[in-house]
């Protein structure tokens, strides 16, 4: 028929491809050629049912997402009036369902009458990840198929539904044993409904304020507004999830076509939204992230089969199950038995706490432990493609670790460090071969987190950045390059939060009010929180490294210093900014009275500090630390800033991460507020205070984004 939409008939079957690889993506142009095709079997009289399937493995994963906003979206017809006329075909429609039907896939596979799928499909509406709604009837159909509490369940949480449990929730009518058989089951079943005259669409009982499809369970008065009561503290005042609430309870209070139009009203509220503007900006950053100068499609990559990892520590035990879990043989490296013996116990340990959670099988972790082999013989690893290093964080023991790499490792194996703040270039001095060399900082826990700092040295090579890209993709990470700096992308922007979460508790603020105001904002934890899980030692040996660099301020971290001397390391002495019994963390007061001794030492004078001064001075000098990182080229763009964040610091994705966030609050504002706390704050202000050159070029030439000039 064109080049969007094959259209064929089998005898009395008319079969409607959706041809808009990869995903059938439903723009403007396959839904009008889509509407032109169901018309055209509606008005052939020897046609006496319809199959719409994806031609070749895949449905439709829903709505063209760079539609949203533009006036491609508002173009004839759009998907909720093409949907709309579906339902009112008089002739049998099926929707074959395979691989995907996600977002408006799952809408236009609602729309028709009957569903058919294939054994192993994905289906299920995940707009609430762009901060959205279903807007295409989903809200509204799948509780009349499922029942209200299901359809909440999912639409909520965006959750996808497999094929079994969609048959018994009564979302399908048949499951296809596999994909080539889809389109015969299909067709036997439109032959089968042709056969005994069945309507355009089953007389299917619809009870939507049923919690599930079982007569007798009617919803108990209230149910709304106690699933917004249980919710509200994990929802943190995000707006999607009560809109997805407001609709499905239209469902249940009013009639299909009032419904729809209600759901409409609360997608076009969604769509304007800057939560929604946000997650969207998240999705294009994920996409975006790998695409660098002097790559391309073209760039060669290395073979990488084997891998290995120095270090049986936390964190190298996480970084080696990240290549078990994605079915990769490792071997992990120590130099003592007893450190070996104990790193590949806790990864069992890890392991066995997966099953108990039922996140894996035994047979899936007896399989992944059989992918981890320990060695102390370096010789072990001497074929290995590419060898990561996570030993401890000092430059001198991985310098030497990587003079013995340069030995012992084959040509052309990639030498990757794990360092989170060290010098990447000096590393890479150390040996023969510096284009080999990498930094792929992991972050922790290693096999959860799912950033990786991918830090391109001055020599690394562009077949080693190609290959180490592609190997973090394979084992699930989002790959964020950055340069060669102290700290790299994420901790570089850390230490300023740090620093002036620090020094506000001097000034008069406490530990429980600065994480109140942070996670307020969204973040998973304040930092005073997050020092403790990580571990007040490990960001004063940190320090200690860079003392000369800090030496102009006396004040600086000094609370934490105090701490460290006094034992206090945060949760794994039960003594950190808090008190710890377990995992319940308590103020203490005696870091308070420790934050005022020292401001008396330094003659700082304490005060009342606000809420408002508290995010200003920790988000904005976060921000303007990133701006720096982009005009130094550190970073490649503003997005990937927003990727580390989110992935690696608890940043509230549905903020878009700091520097889309500083958008929001406008560049100019973000300049003056830094001005007003440079002047305020004396002499630390003019320490510490400086605005990026760059922020002060962006506002001077009047643009609203983050970007280099």
């Amino acid at each position: 028929m064109n080049s969007l939409i094959n259209y064929r008939c089998e005898g009395p079957l008319a079969l409607i491809g959706l041809a808009s690889a990869p995903v059938n993506a439903l723009g403007q142009a396959l839904r009008e050629q889509l509407l032109e095709a169901c018309e055209r079997a509606a008005a052939d009289a020897s046609v006496k049912a319809i199959i719409l399937h994806g031609e070749g493995s895949v449905f439709s994963a829903g709505a063209d997402i760079s539609e949203f906003g533009s006036p491609a979206s508002f173009a004839k017809p759009d998907l909720p009036s093409l949907l709309t006329r579906l339902t009112e075909l008089d002739k049998p429609l099926i929707a074959a369902i395979g691989g995907l039907a996600l977002g408006g896939g799952l809408e236009l596979a609602m729309a028709c009458g009957y569903r058919v799928a294939e054994a192993g499909a994905r289906m299920g509406l995940p707009e609430i990840k762009l901060g959205l709604l279903p807007g295409a009837g989903g809200t509204q159909r799948l509780p009349r198929l499922i029942g209200a509490a299901a359809a909440l369940k999912y639409i909520s949480s965006g959750e996808p539904i497999g094929t079994h449990r969609a048959q018994v929730l009564g979302l399908l009518d048949w499951v296809a044993p596999t994909a080539d058989s889809l389109l015969e089951t299909a067709k036997a079943l439109a032959l089968a409904l042709i056969h005994r005259q069945a309507p355009g669409r089953p007389c299917r009982p619809c009870r939507p304020n049923w919690p599930h499809p079982t007569p007798g369970t009617a919803l108990l008065p209230g149910y709304f507004a106690d699933y917004r009561a249980a919710n509200q503290s994990r929802w943190k005042g995000q707006s999607a999830p009560q809109r997805v609430v407001a609709a499905i309870e239209a469902a249940c209070n009013l009639p299909l076509a009032e419904g729809l139009a209600r759901e409409g009203e609360l997608f076009k509220e969604a769509e304007a939204s800057t939560e929604s503007e946000a997650l969207r900006h998240v999705f294009f950053a994920e996409r975006e992230v790998g695409k660098l100068p002097g790559l391309d499609t073209g760039t060669s990559i290395r073979p990488v089969n084997r891998v290995a990892v120095i270090g049986a520590g936390t964190m190298g035990g996480g970084i080696a199950m990240n290549f078990a879990n994605a079915g990769m043989a490792v071997t992990l490296l120590e130099l003592r038995a007893d450190a070996l013996e104990r790193g590949l116990a806790l990864i069992r340990k890890n392991y066995e706490t997966s099953v108990e959670r039922g996140k894996l099988t035994s047979e899936q972790m007896e399989q992944r432990l059989a992918l981890i082999h320990g060695t102390l013989d370096y010789a072990n690893i001497a074929d290995a493609d590419l060898v990561i290093e996570a030993v401890f964080e000092e430059l001198a023991i991985k310098q030497q670790v990587f003079r013995t790499l340069d030995e012992e490792c084959k040509v052309g194996a990639i030498l990757a460090s794990n360092t989170s703040t060290l010098d990447v270039d000096a590393i890479a001095a150390v040996t023969r071969r510096p284009q080999d060399v990498v930094g792929l900082h992991f972050f922790s826990p290693a096999n959860v987190m799912r950033l990786l700092e991918v830090v391109r040295g001055a020599a690394t090579a562009a077949d080693v950045l190609a290959t180490t890209l592609k190997v973090a993709k394979r084992i699930g990470k989002i790959p964020v390059v950055s340069g060669v700096c102290f700290g790299f992308i994420g901790n570089r922007m850390l230490e300023p939060y740090s620093r002036e979460a620090h020094r506000l508790l001097l000034e008069g603020a406490t530990p429980a009010q600065v994480d109140n105001v942070l996670t307020s904002l969204g973040m998973a934890m304040g930092v005073f929180a997050m020092h403790d899980l990580a571990g007040i030692d490990v960001s004063f040996l940190v320090r200690e490294s860079r003392r000369e660099v800090l030496a102009h301020d006396p004040g600086y971290c000094k609370l934490a210093d105090a701490l460290y001397a006094l034992g206090r390391f945060g949760q794994k002495t039960n003594r950190g900014y808090y008190l710890y019994e377990g995992r319940e963390r308590k103020d203490d007061p005696e870091v308070v009275a420790l934050a005022e001794k020292i401001a008396g030492e330094l003659g700082i004078q304490r005060r009342v500090i606000s809420d408002q001064e508290i995010h200003d001075r920790c988000v904005l000098m976060l921000v303007n630390e990133g701006i720096q990182l982009l005009d130094e080229g550190i970073c490649q763009r503003s997005s990937d800033i927003d990727l580390v964040w989110i992935n690696g610091y608890g940043f509230p994705v549905w903020r878009g991460g700091p520097m889309h966030y500083a958008e929001g609050l406008g560049l100019e504002h973000l300049l003056e507020r830094i001005g007003h706390y440079r002047e305020v704050l004396g002499g630390y202000g003019a320490m510490w205070f400086q605005p990026a050159h760059l922020l002060e070029r962006l506002v001077a030439s009047g643009k609203t984004g983050v970007e280099r000039l």
